[in-house]
């Protein structure tokens, strides 16, 4: 066993031989040098966990080139420390490369994406990942992230992004909790961090003449925008639920739209009466009566999904104004409380407009929504057919009172 200064000098003297042979330092206890016989250097650790009686081992520190003598020698230092204080080196080198690899904060939360039920909150969970938490923290090791982590990830949002926040908030926290149940880590850094305050309820109602301008405009858009927007005013359903459309998923016979539980916010399968409206559009998008089998309903001219929704919606605006009435401020999904309200407005029942709007709140809740099982399918096709025919009405200026009772609709 040779014995000497492990330096750059001695290890380029060092020659091969027959079998492998090692220089081991004069200095640092187990610090060695192996050379094989093609010649191949290799700087290594061996050592004890114990007393004499337990096994010896060799840790590698690296290669010859990649590493100089001084470097190795350092790294042996170190390693000798923790073997002191009773950690053995491989193991802490696999959970160095845990922590680096499997535990690294963007990879963990890709993992804990795929692992969210609903699509609509996957695709939540993604964009705000993305968008926020991902530029802050995304390389950090979970098991690392501590609650000042957390707090530069909301420092870095704007203020005015309250409901942004929320999200952000409830996401992380729903991770962390994830990370635990898992045993990846003990405790949340979120613990007794404060929820964002709440963001005002929206209370914003399309009038009956917004609708109609907006109508009228919508065709103006991208193709697909302009019927995902007549689409989410006749059927009052979630802007991602129409966006995702697949004509898989409809039926021309039967005038019907069966939503699976995988595209909804509540992972509850959801069946969508189609009016007159929603079918004309339909129509209008498949090019005739002949509704293709499958394939996404909604595309860009390159194939892909559609996605620019901020931007259609910019163009919409720009449209409404050019005809002369500007509508105030509004969203997408004002349009679906448009509904609601016009429903009220129509008298259909309160347990039809939630069933319609796919809400397991209210009514079809708790007790409630357990023992009560139906399903409203002939109550939600009559209102909203209702909806159409007041629709209608209004577009083509017949509708002077605004209101359509239901009742009426029946005799």
């Amino acid at each position: 066993m040779a014995v000497g200064n492990i330096s750059k000098r001695s290890v380029e003297a060092l020659r091969p031989g027959s079998a492998v042979a090692i220089l081991w330092d004069d200095d640092v206890k187990g610090f060695g040098v192996k050379i094989t016989p093609s010649g191949a250097l290799t700087y290594l650790y061996q050592f004890r966990m114990g007393g004499r009686e337990a096994k010896t081992q060799r840790y590698t520190i690296g290669t010859h080139g990649k590493l100089t003598p001084a470097n190795a020698r350092l790294e042996a230092k170190r390693l000798a420390v923790l073997v002191a204080q009773g950690i053995n080196p491989a193991d802490e080198d696999a959970k160095r490369r845990r922590d680096t690899v499997d535990l690294a904060f963007k990879a963990y939360s890709e993992r804990f994406q795929k692992a969210c039920e609903g699509e609509g909150w996957r695709k939540l969970v993604e964009r705000s990942l993305r968008l926020h938490v991902w530029p802050v923290i995304a390389k950090k090791p979970l098991p690392a992230i501590t609650r000042s982590d957390v707090v530069a990830v909301f420092d870095a949002m704007p203020a005015q992004q309250r409901a942004g926040r929320r999200n952000v908030f409830a996401i992380l926290r729903r991770l962390f909790r994830w990370a635990i149940s898992r045993g990846d880590i003990e405790r949340s850094p979120m613990e007794g961090m404060e929820t964002p305050p709440p963001v005002k309820a929206r209370d914003r109602v399309l009038s009956d003449a917004e609708l109609w301008r907006i109508w009228e405009a919508a065709p103006g858009c991208h193709r697909a925008f302009g019927s995902i927007v007549r689409l989410l005013m006749v059927t009052g359903q979630r802007r991602e639920e129409v966006t995702g459309l697949n004509w898989a998923e409809l039926n021309r016979d039967e005038r019907a739209w069966k939503l699976p539980g995988e595209r909804t916010k509540n992972g509850e399968p959801h069946f969508v009466p189609l009016n007159a409206l929603a079918v004309a559009e339909l129509d209008r998008v498949a090019k005739g009566e002949q509704w293709p089998k499958r394939g996404s309903v909604f595309i860009t001219s390159s194939g892909g999904a559609f996605t620019a929704h901020s931007r259609g919606k910019a163009k919409l605006d720009k449209l409404v104004a050019a005809a002369g009435a500007p509508a105030a401020e509004w969203r997408l999904h004002d349009l679906r409380r448009s509904l609601a309200t016009g429903m009220q407005r129509l008298g259909v029942r309160f347990e039809v407009t939630e069933a319609i709007l796919n809400h397991l709140s209210g009514s079809r809740a708790g007790v409630a929504g357990v023992y009560q099982r139906h399903h409203w399918s002939d109550e939600k096709r009559l209102a909203l057919d209702a909806w159409a025919s007041h629709l209608s009405a209004v577009f083509a200026g017949t509708d002077e009172t605004n209101v359509i009772p239901l009742a009426a609709r029946r005799a």
